[in-house]
Parts: structure tokens; C-alpha cells; sequence
């Protein structure tokens, strides 16, 4: 691109709008401007203005938004890339996916125009180059009917041929019904397809499925694209060019293998193996040199052993059958043959046939010649000859080429008149001039010359009916570094977007830095520089750590005054160093009480009073100065007071010993306190009395002693577990020596009827114990049958009320005539009579049980 535009970079895109006027800070306007300053600032105006427009045409030469390359790129390729396909297998494939995404990168050759995203496109098979879907059919239509102008100006018995068209590009043939009628997918599967912003332009975003070339049986993986596809990426188990070692899985479109060792397969010769490394196709020639007769056997010599067969360069020589004559032939295997003499020949004319010796010549059969003459009308009228006819001598009356002239000539003359052709040849542009021309006029062999579509060439061509081809060069549209660069058809450079770099920018600083920040190559200014400044201070030895701003663009009020409301006058900028801000780093500084280290800036890091108070130690040692911090001198120590520091006036206030809660009499001193003298109350152990002790002493006692100081010298009123008192004095805790109580404890039997004394001792390890005797044992038997007793009374007590009650259920609901009453009665009666001595039968038969189960027990 123009490397003139704006102080050498273009515009900046961080400041765009509004650099038209920028000046230095060394250009100063002058009060008197002479007149080639005058004129200078006039140039600069009008520069700028014209750059003013250009830029931003050169902005917006391109309507499209950029694409996400890389997601759609990885969407196509990722069915290829997890068969295992590699990028460096994509080839031709890759540059046409770049060329789809990059704005402004597909032209159409025919209307050099840009092919947008959403045109409807059509795609050639061979060169897969994109055409405008109306271009592609005008140009076809375009030559099918310059075809069919030409040829009705061919004779008619010229041969008919087949009307087609040619791509613009790469010539390739298309037929009169292949013309383009439908915008379709790279693919084919999809008509009209919709542009989506995250699929490649004109797919359908389905897989392509197109046989894969050259063709192996299996389709293309990747999604519809433009260009040719990959090499098939599948795995297939294929064996070597030698077929030595077994098979083994290789790519696809790379399935051809060698195993590195010997081919070992025969030669052509038959003698010798092949020595070559596994190799594909027919073996070479033997390399080696054996000693072989010719064909005749006459000379032996070396040659290459992959031609035996060869023939000496000396004739045979051997006399033939007829004895006559010798053998002409070169160096021949086998027989000699026949004698071609004595064989059956004719006379010169070819009339006659002999039969003769070979020593005798053919004689002349003295008819007349009659063999064709050159001029191909006329025969010999000679006798039969041995020599040549000779030239025609007859006069005729002859046309000329064109038809238009008639004149009598020799018949071996050909009679040309001087009249000019005025058709017009194939190209329909020049006449044929050609003298007496019979109407096929020559193809017109002039130059072209006409102005390609890209408006800079002219066409080379020989001179043709039609539109010329378009223009076979290309033009590299390259970024700022040029490191990236895009090819483009002639004519389409100016008006195609550079391509997006990712280089490193190389542009040099304008500030102090040695090197810019890394971003990629642009057009234009580069943005303001991003780096830490780093300078320092003259009063401050930190680096500073704002952003650069030794070249920063400030705006600046110009003297120059508008000519007009109709003039606007745009701001000038102009680039200056600013001076670095105050210094933020922090910067530990102490109080002038020397309490704490704080950090503080730089620039404001001077000793003050942190407000805390002074916390030094008074004279007393028992209390810190409360004075806000302040400047200590005369101090022996950082921890001792000074002269500046107050004076203690308050009582002691030192901690009492553990248990102590009476405050010492005496005023703040620095010393330990005097024991406490003040009478304590203090119940005893078994909490009956009080005791007073002195307070000090009983801080001062250990465990031992506060123990006997507590205890009131009477007899423990607790109780042993075992129930007996505690024969130890009053004690603090549990009672001791429980284990040596021996007082008698009552012992009963189970059924304690009896009872006995024993040891309190044995009583606790388990040895008092008291068996019931036979009185016992009697009496719980009586015991026990009595309770049975009483049990089957109680049952038979029931059992008489319930039968009470239903009798009385009975009678209630009893509803018989009163002539059948006394024979109620009377089965009552038996009833009853039946009733009472069931129940004594019962009675007794429930004594004999008990009876029975009492005998059981005594036995």
C-alpha cells in the first residue's frame, strides 16, 4: 500500500477523525510567513483534505464484518482431523477455506467485482475458481452464440462440431447443457443455500460426501467447502510395492508403501533378480553387462544384459538359393530366404506379369502406359515405360480459386486471379484481404489489443470474436510489514481489503522506550504506547510507574482564525512530554514517636505524630505515657519515658495474687506489694463451721496447707458407700478408706424368715450369704397351695355368675303359651338338679388335683 499517507503509518485507529492537522511541537507558526512557507502550509491543507476523503474509502472498501476463521475452520476439519488427517495434507484445500473467510479475497474474473457472501456463485470443477451465477451465464450464452455466428459462415460440408464454452480461468470445456442454471453449495446437496455467519460462505454446513479423488471408494468428511478435497485421510491394510511384508494400515490417499528391503523380483533378461530398494511400477532395466552375439553370430561383444538381442551393422553377404546373387539383408537370424527376383513381377505399368529367371529383367508389355499423372485429372498416353511419366501438357480451361475468373492453362498450372477477399474473418473485426480466397478465410492472426476488465493490460490474444479472458495476472495485496500478502486478480488491488497480519508490528517508538509494545501489523498510527514509563525523578529514586507519556498527543488552541462561519476549523494536536505524576510508591516512614512504620508516597514520606498515645514507661513502672505521640528526648531507652513525657499521679494498680481481691493500700511504686493482711471467712470441709484466716497467708499456702487451714478437727458426718459414717476428720473430697469398715451388717434368707450378722467386709466382697432351711421351704408350700385355693374359688365364683346371667337372659325373652308353663318348670327342675351336681362334680374333681400336685411337691 501507500506508504506516503500520514506521517508514514496511515491513520490511527485509536485517534481517527480527528488528525487532519498535526503539528509538532518544534513547528512554532511564525508571525511573518514567507511566501514558500505560505505556500507549504497551503500544500499541507489540501494534502490533508484529500486524505481526509481517501481514508476513509480505503476503510470501507470492505462491507463485510470479519468471520470467526478459527471456529468455523475447526468445525469443517474436525471429521478429518479425528480420522487423524493433518493440515499439511489440505494443500490446495486450506488456501481455498482462507481465501472464503478473508473479505474481498474472491473475485469474479469475469466483472472483476468482489464475491460477496450472499451472491449466488458458481464454481468451476476444475479450478474450483468463483463466478458470479449471472456473469457465468452471460459468458456462456455469450460464446455459444459467437459459436453459432461462426458457423454460418462455414461451407457446408465442413464437418459439424459441438458447440461449448470454457471457463474463464483454467479453460476447462463445459458442454452447451452444462450451462449454470442453479445456485447450489459447493457440494451440490443444497439449492439457494442461506448465508449464516458461523458456516463457511455459499455451504450448506453438511457434509460434503463428494467422491474423493483419485477415486479409493470412499467420500469426502469434511463439511461442504470450496476447493478440491483432501487426500482421503481413512486407514486401509495394504502390502508394499514388492509384496514381501504383510500388510499393514496405511493413510488412504497414501496407501502405496515401500518396506525398504530388496525387490528381488526377476528382470527382463531372466538372469538377474532386481537389486532395487522395494520400488512401485515395472522393475528398471538390468543394470548389469554380459558378452552376446548379434543376431548373424558374427561378433560377440559386452552390453547392457537388459538388451540380448542386437544386430550388427554388417550385411549377411551369404548367396541365395538361386545362386546368383547374395543376401542384402542386415544382420537377420534364420534362413536367407528366396531369391525376390525369381519370384512373379511385372511389367513398369503394372499390366503384365513374367514369370522369369532372376538373371533376366521384367521386359515392357508395349501397351500404353495409363498410370495417373500429378495434376491428378490426366493419365500417361507413353508406351510402357521404366522411367517417370513426366509433367501433364494438356491445355485446360481453368477457374480460379475464388470462382469469379476463368482462363485456358497447362493442366499441371494453378490459376490464382488478383481479387481481394472482403469477408470478414473468424474475429469478426478484420477483413480477409487474401488474394482469390476460396471462402475459407485464414483465422485471423492479429493481436487482440483490447483493454482487459482490470483496466491496466491489454489482451495478448490472437484476435477472437466474443469477450476477452480475463487478465491471467495476479497482484499481492500485503499488509503493512508485508510478511502477509493475499493474491488477487489485476485490477482488484485497490479495492480489496489487506489481509489481517498476526507479525509482530516493527514500527519504531516515538517515546523513550526502546521498543514498542508487541501487537500485530496495522495500517496507521500505532496505539499510544502501553508501557510502564520508567523514568526517574530527579527527587525521588523510584522508577515511575505510570503509563508512558513521553509522546502523548494533546490538543492545543491554534492562532489561525476561520476565514468564515463556512470554515470549521478542526483541533490541533501536538505531541509533547509530559512530566511524570508524584510518586505513589509507598514508602515506609516511622512516627516522630517512633510507634510504627506506615508506608507512605513518595512524595509525602516526612516523620509526623501518628495521634496514638505515647505508651511509654513512667518512672512508677506501672503505667505508659497517655500523651498523644509526641517527640521523646532524654530518654535512656525506645521504652523508658523523657523529659516531654507526663508524670505518674495515680494509686497502684498492680495485679493481686491469685485469690486475692482487696486493693493494695500504698500509692503507685514500682515494687512488688506487701501480703494482704485483711481476715478471710472460709467454711470447713463438712460445711458445719466457719474459720477465719488471713488473706496472704491463704494465697500464699500451697495445696497441702489450705487443706489443713480449712479443716475444722471434727469427725466426718459422711457416710461410707457401705451405709457407716466416715470415721476420718473433716476433709475435703471423697471418704477415705472406705474398704476398712468391719461393722456387722443383718443378713436375711430369700423368704427372711431368717437373719444373721456379719463383717461389713464380707458383706462387700460377696461372702455373706443365708440359705432358707425345711421350715422355710414347708411354709412356702402352704404358702402356695393356699393360693391356689383361693384361685379356684374365685374361678368358680365366675362361673356361678355368668350361668346367673344367662338365666336371667333367658327368662326375659322367654315368650311359650301358659299351657306349656309346667312343663317349663319341670325342665327347669331337671336343669337345675343337673346344674347343682355338675358343680359339685366339678368341685370335687378340682380338690384331687390340688391333692395330687401337693403329694408331687413333698416327694
Amino acid at each position: 500500500m501507500d506508504g506516503s499517507r500520514g506521517r508514514g503509518r496511515g491513520s490511527n485507529p485509536w485517534n481517527r477523525g480527528g488528525r487532519q492537522n498535526i503539528t509538532s511541537k518544534k513547528d512554532v507558526p511564525k508571525a511573518n510567513l514567507t511566501a514558500k512557507l505560505r505556500f507549504e502550509e497551503a500544500q499541507a491543507r489540501l494534502q490533508a483534505s484529500v486524505q481526509k476523503h481517501i481514508k476513509p474509502d480505503y476503510e470501507s472498501s470492505s462491507e463485510e464484518d470479519e468471520l470467526e476463521s478459527d471456529n468455523i475452520l475447526g468445525s469443517v476439519l474436525k471429521s478429518y482431523s479425528q480420522l487423524g488427517g493433518k493440515s499439511e495434507d489440505l494443500g490446495r484445500t486450506q488456501r481455498f477455506l482462507e481465501d472464503a473467510f478473508q473479505s474481498g479475497a474472491a473475485t469474479c474474473l469475469i466483472c472483476i467485482a468482489s464475491v460477496k457472501r450472499n451472491d449466488a456463485i458458481w464454481s468451476c470443477v476444475e479450478c474450483y475458481s468463483f463466478f458470479h451465477l449471472t456473469c457465468i451465464q452471460r459468458w456462456s450464452k455469450d460464446s455459444i452464440a459467437h459459436q453459432k455466428q461462426a458457423l454460418e459462415d462455414v461451407p457446408r460440408n465442413t464437418p459439424i462440431v459441438n458447440l461449448c464454452w470454457a471457463c474463464p480461468k483454467c479453460r476447462h470445456e463445459y458442454d452447451q447443457q452444462s450451462t449454470p442454471k442453479r445456485y447450489t453449495c459447493f457440494c451440490g446437496q443444497t439449492e439457494d443455500p442461506p448465508y449464516h455467519p458461523w458456516l463457511v460462505p455459499h455451504s450448506c454446513g453438511e457434509t460434503c460426501g463428494r467422491p474423493l479423488q483419485p477415486l479409493c471408494g470412499h467420500d469426502c468428511l469434511l463439511l461442504c467447502h470450496p476447493g478440491p478435497c483432501p487426500p482421503c485421510p481413512k486407514t486401509v491394510k495394504c502390502v508394499c510395492y514388492c509384496g514381501k511384508q504383510p500388510a499393514r494400515l496405511q493413510r488412504c490417499s497414501r496407501k502405496t508403501w515401500s518396506c525398504g528391503t530388496a525387490c528381488g523380483r526377476m528382470l527382463q533378461c531372466g538372469r538377474h533378480p532386481c537389486e532395487e530398494v522395494c520400488h512401485p511400477g515395472d522393475c528398471p532395466a538390468c543394470p548389469k553387462t554380459s558378452k552376446q552375439l548379434c543376431q548373424c553370430g558374427a561378433q560377440n561383444m559386452v552390453r547392457p544384459c537388459a538388451t540380448p538381442v542386437w544386430n550388427c551393422a554388417k550385411m549377411c553377404g551369404k548367396r541365395l538359393s538361386c545362386g546368383h546373387h547374395h543376401c542384402e539383408r542386415v544382420c537377420h537370424q534364420g534362413k536367407c530366404g528366396v531369391c525376390p527376383l525369381s519370384e512373379s513381377r511385372t511389367c513398369p505399368c503394372g499390366k503384365a506379369a513374367f514369370i522369369l529367371p532372376c538373371t533376366q529383367d521384367a521386359p515392357t508389355c508395349g501397351d500404353t502406359c495409363s498410370r495417373q499423372l500429378n495434376c491428378g485429372a490426366h493419365i500417361c498416353s507413353r508406351p510402357c515405360h521404366r522411367d517417370k511419366c513426366g509433367a501433364c501438357l494438356e491445355v485446360v480451361t481453368k477457374s480460379c480459386r475464388c470462382g469469379l475468373h476463368k482462363k485456358e492453362l497447362p493442366c499441371q498450372k494453378e490459376y490464382l486471379c488478383e481479387t481481394k477477399c472482403k469477408r470478414l474473418k473468424d474475429c469478426i473485426r478484420h477483413p480477409c484481404n487474401r488474394k482469390c480466397c476460396d471462402g475459407t478465410c485464414p483465422p485471423c492472426e492479429k493481436i487482440c489489443g483490447r483493454t482487459l476488465p482490470c483496466g491496466n493490460h491489454k489482451c495478448v490474444s490472437v484476435c477472437h470474436r466474443g469477450l476477452c479472458y480475463p487478465c491471467p495476472l495476479n497482484e499481492q495485496v500485503k499488509c503493512r510489514c508485508g510478511n502477509t500478502a493475499i493474491t488477487v486478480p489485476c485490477g482488484r488491488k485497490r479495492k480489496t481489503k489487506p489481509p489481517r497480519c498476526n507479525r509482530q508490528c516493527k514500527i519504531e517508538a516515538d517515546c523513550h522506550h526502546p521498543k514498542r509494545e508487541n501487537h500485530k501489523c496495522h495500517f496507521g498510527d500505532c496505539p499510544p504506547c502501553r508501557q510502564v514509563c520508567g523514568k526517574v525523578r530527579a527527587d525521588c529514586p523510584h522508577p515511575c510507574p505510570a503509563l508512558c507519556h513521553s509522546a502523548v498527543w494533546v490538543r492545543v488552541d491554534g492562532d489561525h482564525k476561520p476565514a468564515g462561519p463556512w470554515e470549521k476549523v478542526t483541533p490541533q494536536l501536538q505531541m509533547v512530554d509530559l512530566p511524570c505524576p508524584n510518586c505513589m510508591v509507598p514508602v515506609p516512614v516511622t512516627c516522630v514517636g517512633g510507634h510504627e512504620t506506615c508506608d507512605w508516597p513518595c512524595h509525602r514520606a516526612k516523620p509526623s505524630s501518628c495521634h496514638r498515645p505515647c505508651g511509654r514507661a513512667l518512672s512508677c513502672g506501672n503505667h505508659l505515657c497517655s500523651l498523644l505521640c509526641h517527640t521523646v528526648t532524654g530518654a535512656k531507652d525506645n521504652v523508658t519515658s523523657g523529659s516531654e513525657c507526663e508524670q505518674c499521679e495515680s494509686g497502684c494498680t498492680k495485679p493481686r495474687p491469685k485469690g486475692c481481691s482487696h486493693p493494695c493500700t500504698r500509692p503507685c511504686h514500682p515494687d512488688s506489694c506487701p501480703p494482704c493482711s485483711q481476715m478471710v471467712r472460709l467454711p470447713c470441709h463438712c460445711a458445719l463451721n466457719q474459720k477465719y484466716v488471713r488473706c496472704g497467708e491463704w494465697v500464699l499456702a500451697d495445696q497441702g496447707q489450705r487443706v489443713d487451714m480449712q479443716s475444722c478437727g471434727n469427725q466426718c458426718p459422711r457416710n461410707y458407700p457401705c451405709s457407716h459414717r466416715c470415721r476420718a476428720t473433716c476433709h475435703p473430697g471423697d471418704c477415705p478408706n472406705p474398704e476398712l469398715c468391719h461393722k456387722k451388717v443383718k443378713i436375711h434368707c430369700p423368704c427372711r424368715r431368717l437373719r444373721k450378722e456379719f463383717p461389713c467386709d464380707a458383706v462387700r466382697a460377696g461372702q455373706a450369704t443365708l440359705d432358707c432351711d425345711i421350715v422355710c421351704k414347708q411354709k412356702k408350700e402352704e404358702e402356695n397351695k393356699a393360693k391356689e385355693l383361693e384361685r379356684l374359688k374365685q374361678q368358680m365364683e365366675v362361673e356361678r355368675k355368668n350361668q346367673e346371667e344367662v338365666e336371667r337372659f333367658q327368662r326375659k325373652f322367654q315368650q311359650r303359651k301358659k299351657h306349656k308353663e309346667r312343663h317349663q318348670h319341670s325342665d327347669e327342675d331337671s336343669r337345675s338338679l343337673v346344674s347343682r351336681y355338675w358343680m359339685l362334680a366339678v368341685g370335687t374333681l378340682g380338690v384331687l388335683v390340688v391333692g395330687y400336685f401337693l403329694v408331687q411337691l413333698e416327694q
